[in-house]
């Protein structure tokens, strides 16, 4: 068998140099899609993603120059993984951005009292919060309209500038900064206190107004009231403030449009 493949490799060079580039670049689509946003959703079942980065993989081969030899690394395991590396790398950052609008709808969801408020999600098979499960879904759905997808693959199309397919080390100063990363890393407490913001002020108003009222009439039950009057006020303040919500998380995606 070994025989028959390296006869069909010699027969057939450029065959054998086009599967083995395209082999690296399927890899790193893998990890790229492993981490980035929307592709890396549970609800896409994983025959999908595999499908699409094989698609994708043969859409821009092309255009690589597959013909070059591997010259810089001898070794095709070395190079299969850090490719994987470089994929997830630039998935994980883009993924960065995303978080910090789960983190707000967290914050909100806490502050309301509606952490127990929770029902089972199908597609992913566990438990999750409703208001939270709906501020990502639109956080997702905001970073789609903006154009996100053309930026996550003109990221990874960069990525093969700065890393080529054979290389052998990872340019880590100029494929990933790190003055940018800082400031993803923190805007993800930022913005989520941002965006939660509105809420968290009505409920600490409403509690401190609630404590003057314990104080002065000790015969009202304040804890329970608390427990009435959190959801109704979160869920008006978050009806008022939605526009203005929205307009939020589409500058703060505008802002980190040009990452890469």
């Amino acid at each position: 068998m070994d025989n028959f493949y390296t006869a069909l490799m010699e027969m057939f060079p450029k065959a054998a140099t086009y599967l083995m580039a395209g082999s690296l670049v399927f890899a790193r689509m893998l990890g790229f899609f492993r981490f980035c946003p929307i592709f890396n959703r549970k609800d896409i079942p994983p025959l999908v993603k595999i499908s699409m980065a094989l698609i994708v993989t043969t859409c821009i081969l092309p255009f690589l120059s597959p013909d070059k030899v591997m010259t810089e690394c001898d070794s095709f395991a070395l190079s299969l993984l850090l490719n994987i590396v470089v994929g997830a790398m630039i998935g994980y950052m883009a993924q960065l951005i995303t978080i910090a609008i789960d983190c707000g709808a967290e914050m909100i969801n806490m502050q309301m009292g509606l952490s127990s408020a929770t029902a089972l999600d199908p597609t992913t098979q566990s438990q999750v919060s409703i208001l939270t499960k709906m501020i990502s879904l639109m956080g997702i759905l905001i970073f789609i309209n903006l154009g996100g997808v053309y930026w996550l693959f003109k990221a990874l199309l960069r990525s093969f500038e700065i890393f080529p397919l054979y290389s052998a080390h990872v340019p880590l100063a100029q494929l990933i900064k790190m003055d940018m990363l800082i400031k993803m890393s923190s805007n993800t407490l930022y913005m989520g206190l941002q965006i939660a913001s509105p809420v968290l002020l009505a409920t600490l108003a409403q509690d401190i107004i609630l404590g003057v009222i314990s104080r002065t009439a000790p015969q009202v039950n304040v804890f329970q009231l608390s427990f009435l009057f959190k959801p109704v006020l979160g869920a008006a303040i978050m009806v008022w403030i939605l526009p203005m919500l929205m307009n939020i998380i589409e500058e703060y995606f505008l802002s980190f449009a040009n990452i890469i």
